[in-house]
């Protein structure tokens, strides 16, 4: 079966930080890409940060870039998404998202094959 479960949300002031995990189960890392996505309620949801683990190129949204950091450890199966310098529009749930390794480079767009069920992060003012 496979599993992804996003942790690490929670209520932080503006300019502080948070580090997201995606604990993936139940599919082979080395074929699938990793994303991470949020989603405000009445938008639709948006990818922020997604992985290719076919040359571990890494595209972020314009709104997090050099804010926002992913990372991963294949051993451990886990993935992170450090997120500095949180702004009040940073608030939303987040999602880490599973693909399919079809093209060397994933669509950072919330076609994705398995998802997690989702941490709120709400930046206070």
């Amino acid at each position: 079966e496979v599993q992804l479960q996003a942790s690490g949300g929670g209520l932080v002031q503006t300019g502080g930080s948070l580090r997201l995990s995606c604990t993936v189960s139940g599919l082979p890392l080395d074929d699938y890409h990793i994303g991470w996505f949020r989603q405000v309620p009445g938008k639709e949801r948006q990818g922020i940060a997604c992985h290719s683990s076919r040359n571990g190129r890494i595209d972020y949204a314009d709104s997090v870039q050099g804010r926002f950091t992913f990372s991963s450890d294949k051993a451990k199966r886990m993935a992170y998404l450090q997120m500095n310098n949180l702004k009040t529009e940073d608030t939303a749930v987040y999602y880490c998202a599973a693909i399919w390794a079809q093209w060397v480079r994933p669509r950072c767009t919330p076609e994705y094959d398995h998802w997690g069920q989702g941490t709120v992060v709400t930046v206070s003012s």
